[in-house]
C-alpha cells in the first residue's frame, strides 16, 4: 500500500483592511507627525508651529470621538463626522436663503414674510407681472369686487368693544362704563420674558402711534409697557401674574391696582393659547430675572408656574361671575376671556351659563391652534386644539343661535398676516383680529425659530442684554406703525373694492372658494351659519355639532352631563 501523503496547511494572519471611515482622523495624526517633524528640523518656522496646534486639536478631537459614548456617528466617523452636526446646524438657514420657493410656508412663506418687511419698511409692496398663487387649485380663495366701488375717507376701522344694552335688573356696578373704541388690527399677546424688553417698548412705541392696542400676554404689565403709555389689553392667565397672593390664589387687591391704571383699556381671561392649550407651563428659576419678577409678582429666582387651569372658577357659572367680578374692580373696563376651542360641551357650557346668570363677557378672542409665538411640544402645536376657522365659527353661530352675538364682539388670532386674512375671519364672524407673528417680523424677526433658546440673532425673543441692543426701539416702534398703517391701508383698498363702507360688512357671501378645477362656491355655502335664535328651540334641524353636544353642556360643570364612556362614544359618533 502506498501511504498517503499529508498536506500540512499552514494558517496565515488575517489582514483587516484599514477602515476608510478613519481616513479622516488618520490625515489628522500624520499632520501632527509631519508638522512635529518640520519643527524638531526648523523650530523657527512659525508656520509649522501653528500646524501643530492645528492638528493636535484634531487628533485630540478624533480622540475624544472615539472614546465618547453618546454618539455613534463620531464613533464610526471621528473627526469628519462633526460634518454632519455642522450641516444640520446651517440647514434651516440655507434652505431659507438658497432652497425654499417663495410660496413655501414653514409657518410664513417667503412671500408673507416679505410683504411684512415691506410694508414695516415702508417700501412699495406692489407687485409687477400678475399673482404668482396658482388660481386653479382647490382651496385658492378670492373676494368678489363690485362694479360701484365706494371711496372711503380712511382706513382708521374702530369698533367699540362694551357698552352695550344690559339685561333688566343687570347690577350696575357690573356693567360696563367704560367702552373702548378698538382698531380691528391689534398685537396679540406677547409677554415679557418671552419677548425683549426692547422688543416690548418698541410694540407699545408703535401701538402709541398707531392709536391701536398691545396685549400683555400673561406676563402681565411690565415697566416697558408703561414707558411709552400705548393702550394696553391686560391678560389675566390661571398664574394670575401681576394680581395675585404669594400662594399663587388671585389678589382683588392687586388686581384693582393695575386694572384701573388708564393705560389699561380691557381685561382679558386667558382660558387656553393656540400653541398649547390645555398644557401649563414653567419659566425655570434662572430666567425669573428682578424685572421679570417684579411685573409677575413672583420671587426672584424661584420657578415661576401658570397652572394648565384657572383657581378662581371651577365651573362656567363661576366663571360668568369672576367676569362680572373684574369688570366691577376694573371700573367698568370692557372684560371677556380668550380660548382655543377645545370640547364643544365646554364651549356651550359657557354659553349656558351666561343665559342662566344674565352675565356677558364683553367680548370673546378665539385662538386658532395653528397660532402661537412661544415653545410649545411637538404634539401639541400640531395635534391640540380647533384651527381658527373652525373655533371662530362656532364661537359666532353659538352666540347667534341664542341671540347674545349682539352684546358680544369677537376677536380672533392665528396667522393674521394680510389684509385678506383680516377680511376673511371678518366673513367667518370676527369683529377685530390680533397679530403677533406679523407685528415680530415688523420689529425684525427672520423667522429663525429659536425664540426658546435665548439666542434670537434680531433680539427679539431673548433676555440677553446684548442681543437686545441690536434691535434699536425708535426705528423698530417705526416699523411697527407703518405694518399697522399699510395693512389697513389694503383692507381699506378691498373693502372700497367689494362696495363696502367698513371691514364689518364684510360676509362669507363676499368671499368665493375653489373647490375643484371646474367648481367654485360661495364660503356661504360651505360654512356652518345659524339663524338668530335658532338653539333656543329644537334642535333636530341644526348642525351635528348642537344636535350632539349642546345636551351634554351643563352651566354648573365643564364635565359633559352624560357620564360614562358609552354616552360620549355615542355623541361622538353622532358628530361625525
Amino acid at each position: 500500500m502506498m501511504q498517503q501523503a499529508t498536506v500540512e496547511t499552514i494558517s496565515m494572519p488575517t489582514i483587516i483592511p484599514f477602515p476608510a471611515r478613519y481616513s479622516a482622523f488618520a490625515l489628522c495624526v500624520a499632520g501632527l507627525v509631519a508638522c512635529l517633524a518640520f519643527v524638531l528640523v526648523s523650530p523657527h518656522l512659525w508656520l509649522a508651529w501653528i500646524g501643530v496646534a492645528v492638528f493636535a486639536v484634531l487628533a485630540g478631537t478624533g480622540v475624544h470621538d472615539l472614546r465618547q459614548a453618546r454618539h455613534a456617528i463620531l464613533r464610526n466617523y471621528p473627526v469628519i463626522g462633526h460634518l454632519r452636526f455642522l450641516l444640520e446646524f446651517i440647514r434651516p438657514e440655507m434652505r431659507q436663503y438658497f432652497i425654499e420657493s417663495d410660496s413655501e410656508a414653514a409657518p410664513f412663506s417667503r412671500a408673507q414674510r416679505s410683504l411684512v418687511y415691506q410694508r414695516a419698511k415702508g417700501d412699495p409692496d406692489n407687485r409687477p407681472f400678475g399673482t404668482q398663487m396658482n388660481v386653479t387649485i382647490a382651496g385658492y380663495e378670492w373676494i368678489n369686487h363690485s362694479m360701484r366701488p365706494t371711496r372711503l375717507a380712511g382706513h382708521d376701522f374702530r369698533i367699540v368693544i362694551g357698552g352695550t344694552p344690559q339685561p333688566a335688573g343687570a347690577n350696575p356696578a357690573q356693567v360696563c362704563t367704560q367702552p373702548y373704541s378698538a382698531s380691528v388690527f391689534n398685537i396679540s399677546a406677547m409677554s415679557f420674558g418671552a419677548l425683549s424688553a426692547n422688543a416690548i417698548l418698541a410694540l407699545n412705541k408703535g401701538a402709541k402711534m398707531g392709536g391701536f392696542a398691545h396685549d400683555t400676554g400673561e406676563g402681565s404689565i411690565s415697566q416697558h409697557h408703561r414707558v411709552h403709555g400705548g393702550d394696553l389689553i391686560w391678560e389675566i392667565g390661571s398664574g394670575y401674574f401681576g394680581c395675585r397672593n404669594d400662594d399663587g390664589s388671585f389678589s382683588e387687591e392687586r388686581f384693582t391696582a393695575n386694572a384701573r391704571d388708564p393705560q389699561v383699556k380691557m381685561i382679558e381671561i386667558k382660558l387656553s393659547q393656540g400653541a398649547k392649550p390645555g398644557h401649563g407651563g414653567v419659566l425655570p428659576a434662572p430666567k425669573v430675572t428682578p424685572e421679570i419678577a417684579a411685573a409677575r409678582g413672583v420671587p426672584v429666582g424661584v420657578d415661576c408656574i401658570s397652572p394648565a387651569s384657572h383657581s378662581a372658577f371651577s365651573t362656567p357659572t363661576e366663571m360668568m361671575h369672576f367676569v362680572a367680578r373684574l369688570r366691577e374692580l376694573s371700573g367698568g373696563k370692557p372684560t371677556g376671556f380668550k380660548f382655543c376651542l377645545g370640547h364643544p360641551w365646554e364651549w356651550f357650557g359657557i354659553v349656558k351659563a351666561m343665559q342662566a346668570t344674565g352675565i356677558t363677557p364683553d367680548f370673546i378672542v378665539v385662538d386658532g391652534a395653528e397660532g402661537g409665538t412661544g415653545a410649545a411640544p411637538v404634539e401639541f402645536s400640531d395635534h391640540v386644539g380647533a384651527p381658527l376657522q373652525e373655533g371662530l365659527l362656532l364661537v359666532h353661530n353659538t352666540l347667534v343661535g341664542v341671540n347674545l352675538r349682539h352684546r358680544i364682539k369677537i376677536g380672533c388670532a392665528a396667522k393674521v398676516i394680510t389684509a385678506f386674512d383680516v377680511a376673511r375671519m371678518m366673513a367667518l364672524g370676527a369683529d377685530w383680529c390680533n397679530a403677533a407673528r406679523g407685528f415680530m417680523m415688523a420689529l425684525g424677526c427672520i423667522q429663525a425659530q429659536s425664540c426658546h433658546t435665548g439666542h434670537c440673532p434680531t433680539g427679539v425673543t431673548t433676555q440677553d442684554p446684548l442681543r437686545q441692543k441690536a434691535l434699536v426701539v425708535p426705528t423698530k416702534a417705526e416699523r411697527v406703525h407703518n405694518f399697522h398703517r399699510s395693512t389697513l391701508h389694503a383692507l381699506q383698498e378691498l373693502v372700497q373694492a367689494a362696495g363696502l363702507d367698513h371691514p364689518q360688512q364684510i360676509t362669507a357671501h363676499h368671499i368665493v372658494r375653489r373647490i375643484s378645477d371646474t367648481e367654485v362656491r360661495l364660503l356661504s355655502n360651505l360654512v356652518m351659519q345659524v339663524q338668530p335664535g335658532a338653539l333656543l328651540g329644537p334642535l333636530d334641524e341644526q348642525h351635528n355639532v348642537f344636535r350632539t353636544y349642546w345636551p351634554l353642556a351643563s352651566a354648573e360643570s365643564f364635565q359633559p352631563v352624560t357620564q360614562g364612556p358609552q354616552g360620549l362614544v355615542a355623541g361622538f359618533a353622532m358628530a361625525a
